[in-house]
């Protein structure tokens, strides 16, 4: 299989290696045409191909991985010279085993010796290829069929096609029990609906057809097994349990994350991998509630706890960004801002007095500022400050002068809103004196940044797009 080895993504670069104990492991290679060259041991840690060992090929194209403490079971590679490209074996409880490869040959002739979950391996891969051919070659014919009777026929062969691969999969699990790609094939396994739950009619008919969905979509999936961390499918299986299943509502996510976690608790592999996935996954949040699932993930499983595999970099970055998100959490009153205007007048945001207080942090030398406050303000005047909206717009010193705001100001006319200045200054004397800054308070990380407050300066809405600031001010006004 010709594929790139992958590097860590930024966040897992803050993680280190947990090693293994007991027997250790040896595994001879033999990869012609290779010689005098470098090849790779890797793994699959969800998305990732972490390479943990190297070993030199002699003139005879040998070379051996060895190790003292045993490799976790999952899907390893073996790296091509120069990381080209790799191929797949299962390492599980035999891990002393042999491997005679070609790269002419790569696709279908890989030999194991010692190693029957490999032979086994080899196989399914094997059929998986071949039946792979049939359905292409099927598409194909599907596309240029010229009848409704040839497309029946070529649909019917399609399905017997998938029947194969669903009875050859049944009996590989049911004639070896215990094997790793037993386990593997068991957690590629989704639910199957029936009846009026796969032709749901009604409301009910669907919402049943959801739940037994979500009930069942983890059957025969062992949360402790630490194996399936070192595969792809199973990181897949969770974004679509979580992207497609799971209520997008933080109390819905915060019960999956603890019990997935409370079950893999037992297995230190399988917890590191689900706490490096969710913290990645909600460090930089999609939606404006996922803030809550950030914090939560903080709280119990980081803030208290120490991790050997968490280096200082990375409980830096997620202390930090938690500490971003305290004060601004979804439904909490916002932190209150005091800064000049124009005149040096001190202005506090909290005297705003509408029914909804739209704070906009920007930056006059910011290229897309200077696009979205002149449409915000063409909105505002036209509707936003019929229905009391005011505009409390925070100016961020960056490369800019003091100048360039107030010209900014003039030359839009952006009149009617409460213009404050944040210079370098005034924010490192906040620092200075251990006091958070409103960047940090108000988690810019970018800008313009964007807030909707209500008449009790609780945040309703936060990081809003342009386009998005009227729809959420209607709903809101609508539900008043």
């Amino acid at each position: 299989m010709k594929r790139i080895f992958l590097s860590l993504t930024f966040l897992s670069l803050l993680f280190s290696a947990t090693a293994q104990t007991n027997k250790g492991y040896e595994i001879k290679v033999t990869f012609k045409p290779f010689k005098n060259q470098y090849i790779y041991l890797g793994h699959y840690f969800g998305k990732t191909y972490p390479i943990i060992d190297s070993a030199m090929l002699n003139e005879k194209s040998e070379a051996v991985f060895k190790g003292d403490n045993n490799l976790n079971g999952g899907i390893y590679l073996i790296g091509y010279p120069n990381k080209t490209g790799f191929f797949e074996m299962l390492v599980d409880k035999q891990q002393h085993f042999s491997i005679i490869a070609d790269t002419a040959t790569i696709g279908s002739a890989i030999k194991f010796e010692n190693s029957s979950d490999n032979v086994l391996f080899n196989q399914y891969q094997q059929f998986m290829t071949l039946k792979g051919k049939d359905i292409n070659k099927l598409r194909e014919a599907y596309k240029t069929s010229d009848t409704k009777k040839d497309s029946t026929a070529i649909g019917e062969k399609l399905v017997k096609v998938d029947e194969d691969i669903t009875t050859f999969r049944k009996d590989i699990i049911k004639k070896n029990p215990g094997n790793i790609l037993t386990a593997l094939l068991m957690t590629m396994k989704e639910p199957i609906l029936t009846g009026r739950l796969k032709n749901p009619k009604t409301k009910e008919d669907s919402l049943a057809a959801w739940q037994y969905y979500k009930d069942h979509f983890w059957d025969d999936v062992s949360f402790y097994d630490g194996r399936m961390a070192y595969t792809t499918f199973f990181e897949e299986k969770l974004d679509k349990y979580f992207n497609q299943v799971v209520v997008p509502h933080p109390d819905s996510v915060i019960k999956e994350l603890d019990w997935m976690l409370g079950t893999a608790s037992i297995n230190p592999e399988m917890t590191r991998f689900l706490l490096i996935k969710f913290v990645n996954r909600y460090l930089n949040q999609k939606y404006m509630w996922e803030d809550a699932v950030f914090l939560y993930l903080f709280e119990k499983y980081f803030a208290q706890k120490e991790h050997s595999w968490l280096t200082e970099a990375g409980k830096k970055v997620i202390t930090d960004r938690a500490y971003s998100l305290m004060a601004n959490i979804m439904g909490t009153p916002a932190s209150d801002i005091e800064l000049p205007d124009s005149t040096g007048t001190m202005r506090s945001m909290f005297a705003e007095n509408g029914k909804f207080t739209m704070v906009i942090f920007w930056d006059p030398t910011c290229g897309h500022c200077k696009e979205v406050l002149p449409e915000i303000d063409s909105v505002y005047r036209e509707k936003w400050k019929a229905d009391s909206v005011n505009i409390y717009a925070v100016s961020k010193e960056t490369d800019g002068t003091k100048k360039d705001w107030l010209n900014f100001i003039n030359e839009k006319n952006l009149s009617g809103w409460t213009h404050v200045y944040y210079s370098k200054a005034a924010d490192k004397a906040r620092t200075d004196n251990n006091i958070p800054g409103y960047s940090q308070l108000y988690d810019v990380l970018s800008f313009p940044t964007i807030y909707l407050l209500d008449k009790d300066k609780r945040i309703i809405a936060k990081k809003l797009a342009f386009e998005q600031i009227d729809d959420v001010l209607q709903l809101k006004l609508k539900n008043q």
